[in-house]
C-alpha cells in the first residue's frame, strides 16, 4: 500500500467513526424525542386561535370567531352572531338601518345610533344605542338579556366573553390538582393551552373517556383530565316565562268549529242565519290591505259580533291581502308598513270586541314568503297582549309558487295558535279535469304532510273543509273533451239530485258518493259534499287528533251540515 493509498485508507475510516457518532446521536436524539412526545407528556404550550383579540366571544366552550364591544353595561353584541347563536329570526332592514327582534310576548324594534326604541310598538330609550361600525351592526347587551334570557359573563384579565341562551345547562367543576393543565387535544402528548391552579372554575362542556372539554372563566378552553377535576353543581340560565296564550287557556282539549262567513258586497241579516249547531267561531271575510302603505279596509258589523256571542261563539276577523301579489310585496315590505296593518287590525279588534284575528293571505310571490312570516312575528306579541286568538290560513303543499311555496308552514306553525290548511279545491274552477274539490285521500295527505314535514302540532292544526262541490261540463268538441265548471252549494246539488231523480253510488277513490247525468248534449259530473262527505272529514279530523275543523263557507251549507259537522265534539 503507497503513501497516497495510506492516506485515503485513514480518511476512510476517519468519515465512518464520524457516521457512527452522528448516527448514534440521531439515535439518541430520536430516543428523546420519542419519550418526551410520546412516552411523558408534551410540555409544549402553544397559543388559543383568540389570544389577542379584543372581546372575544364564546358560545358553549367555543370561540365564534366574533368579539364584543365595551364591557359591563356598555357593552354591545355583534348581530351575526345573535342571528347565528341565539336567534336566527332576527330581522335587519338596511333602508333605515332598523333591528326587529321578537319573543312570543315581545316585540322590540331598534335603529343603529338612536336610543329611541319600541317594545311592542311603545316608545322606549335605550340606554345604550346600536351601533353600526365596518358593516356590522352591535346590539346593547341588556335588552338583549331581559328579550331572551342571555346570560353573559365577561372576564377582566383576557376581554372574553361567555353567552349562554335561556335553558342552557352546563355542569361546574374545579381544579383539585396542583398538575392540572388544558391541552388541544385528549392527549397528554398534545401541546398545552394553560396551567391551572388548585381552586380554579371551570365548566364542563362535554366528557371523552378520562378526559374533559372544560373552560375558565378567562375564556381558555381544552381537554383535562376528568381526575384533576371535582364537579361541584350545575349552571341553569334560567328560561323566560310568559303568562299562558289564551288558545292555551281556553281551547286546550277543544275541539275548534269554525265557518268563514264570506262578506262581499254587503253583510248577512244575522237574524235569517238560524242556528249552527256546534259552531263555536265564526270569521267573517271583513278585512283587507288595500294600498301599498299596509291600511286596513274594514266592513265590519257590531250587529253580527253581538248576534254571533249571543250564540256562544267566538268572532275571528279575517284580514287577506286582497290576493294582489304585488301590493303584498309593498305592504309587507318594511317594518312601518306591517305595523300600521297591525295596529289598525288591532284597534279594529278593540272596536268590534273582537276575539281573534284570522290571516288569509294567497295568492304571493315566493320571494315574498319571509315578509309573510315576519309579519305573522311581528302581529304574535302584539295580538297576545290583546288576549287575541292569531290563526293563519295555509293551503297544502304543492309546487305552485303563488299559492304554496311562499308558505313557512314549519315557523308559522310556530307562530300561531291554529294552522288552518284549506284543504279543497283539489280540483279548481279551472282544472283541466274534473275531478273532486277535496277527496278523503288527498285531504288525508295534505294534512299529514304538514304533519309530518312541518312539525306542526295536531292540536294546532284545523282541518278545512268545502261546503260547496263543483257541477262539472265535458263537452266534446273537435275531437276533444272540453272541462268547465261552476260552483254550487249542497242544497243545490240536492235538488238536482231529486228532480232528475239521480242515485248517487259511492266514489273509492274520492270516499264521496258521486253522480253524472246527461243534459242539452253535454256530461255533467258532480263529486258531492253531503253528509257521507263532512262525516268522513269529521273522522279525519279526530283520526289524526287535530284541533278541529273549518268550513267554507257558511252559506254553501246543506240541511244537516251543522248537525253532522258538531260531531267533531263527540
Amino acid at each position: 500500500m503507497n503513501r497516497r493509498q495510506k492516506h485515503g485508507h485513514r480518511r476512510a475510516v476517519r468519515r465512518s467513526g464520524v457516521l457512527r457518532r452522528l448516527a448514534g446521536l440521531l439515535i439518541i436524539a430520536a430516543a428523546v424525542y420519542a419519550l418526551i412526545f410520546y412516552v411523558l407528556p408534551n410540555p409544549l404550550h402553544v397559543d388559543p386561535e383568540w389570544k389577542g383579540t379584543d372581546k372575544p366571544i364564546f358560545v358553549k366552550g367555543q370561540y365564534t370567531g366574533f368579539s364584543a364591544s365595551g364591557t359591563g353595561e356598555n357593552l354591545l353584541l355583534p348581530l351575526p352572531l345573535l342571528e347565528k347563536a341565539i336567534d336566527p329570526s332576527i330581522r335587519y332592514e338596511s333602508g333605515t338601518k332598523s333591528v326587529i327582534l321578537s319573543t312570543d310576548s315581545k316585540l322590540l324594534y331598534m335603529q343603529a345610533d338612536k336610543k329611541a326604541a319600541s317594545l311592542n310598538n311603545k316608545p322606549i330609550q335605550l340606554r345604550l344605542a346600536p351601533e353600526e361600525r365596518d358593516g356590522v351592526t352591535y346590539l346593547p347587551a341588556e335588552p338583549l338579556k331581559s328579550l331572551y334570557g342571555l346570560d353573559v359573563q365577561e372576564n377582566a384579565d383576557t376581554g372574553a366573553v361567555l353567552l349562554m341562551a335561556a335553558g342552557e345547562t352546563v355542569p361546574l367543576g374545579e381544579v383539585k390538582e396542583d398538575k392540572a393543565v388544558l391541552r388541544t387535544e385528549a392527549t397528554i402528548h398534545a401541546p398545552v393551552l394553560a396551567k391551572m391552579t388548585p381552586g380554579t372554575k371551570v365548566r364542563i362542556w362535554s366528557r371523552h373517556g378520562e378526559w374533559l372539554y372544560a373552560q375558565m372563566n378567562n375564556g381558555f378552553a381544552g381537554y383535562v383530565k376528568a381526575a384533576g377535576i371535582a364537579e361541584t353543581g350545575i349552571k341553569t340560565v334560567k328560561k323566560t316565562t310568559s303568562e299562558p296564550t289564551r288558545a292555551e287557556r281556553s281551547w286546550d282539549g277543544k275541539a275548534v268549529s269554525l265557518t268563514w262567513e264570506a262578506v262581499y258586497d254587503r253583510n248577512p241579516n244575522p237574524g235569517s242565519i238560524g242556528k249552527l249547531n256546534g259552531v263555536n267561531v265564526v270569521s267573517p271575510t271583513w278585512f283587507k290591505i288595500v294600498d301599498s302603505e299596509g291600511n286596513v279596509r274594514s266592513q265590519a258589523d257590531q250587529a253580527y259580533v253581538k248576534w254571533a256571542h249571543g250564540q256562544g261563539m267566538e268572532v275571528w276577523g279575517l284580514l287577506s291581502n286582497d290576493f294582489d301579489p304585488d301590493l303584498t310585496t309593498q305592504a309587507l315590505s318594511t317594518y312601518d308598513k306591517r305595523m300600521r296593518t297591525i295596529v289598525q287590525m288591532l284597534e279594529y279588534c278593540d272596536l268590534y270586541n273582537l276575539d281573534g284575528i284570522n290571516i288569509d293571505f294567497e295568492n304571493v310571490y315566493t320571494k315574498d314568503g319571509g315578509n309573510v312570516t315576519q309579519f305573522m312575528r311581528e302581529l304574535k306579541p302584539m295580538a297576545q297582549a290583546k288576549n287575541l286568538i292569531l290563526s293563519i290560513d295555509v293551503t297544502p303543499k304543492s309546487n305552485s309558487e303563488m299559492w304554496s311555496l311562499f308558505l313557512d308552514r314549519r315557523s308559522l306553525g310556530a307562530l300561531a295558535d291554529f294552522m288552518i290548511v284549506m284543504a279543497y279545491d283539489e280540483h279548481w274552477a279551472s282544472s283541466p279535469v274534473a275531478g273532486s274539490v277535496a277527496s278523503l285521500s288527498w285531504s288525508r295527505n295534505s294534512v299529514e304532510r304538514i304533519l309530518e314535514e312541518d312539525a306542526v302540532p295536531a292540536k294546532k292544526l284545523v282541518l278545512g273543509v268545502p261546503l260547496y262541490t263543483r257541477i262539472w261540463t265535458e263537452k266534446k268538441a273537435g275531437g276533444k273533451t272540453e272541462v268547465s265548471s261552476k260552483a254550487v252549494s249542497m242544497d243545490a246539488v240536492a235538488e238536482i239530485i231529486r228532480s232528475k231523480t239521480l242515485v248517487p253510488v259511492l266514489s273509492e277513490d274520492s270516499g264521496q258518493n258521486y253522480v253524472e247525468y246527461k243534459e242539452d248534449g253535454v256530461l255533467r259530473k258532480i263529486w258531492i259534499e253531503d253528509k257521507v262527505s263532512l262525516q268522513s272529514r269529521v273522522k279525519l279530523a279526530k283520526t289524526l287528533n287535530l284541533g278541529g275543523i273549518a268550513v267554507w263557507n257558511r252559506s254553501f251549507a246543506g240541511d244537516g251540515a251543522w248537525e253532522t259537522l258538531s260531531g267533531i265534539h263527540e
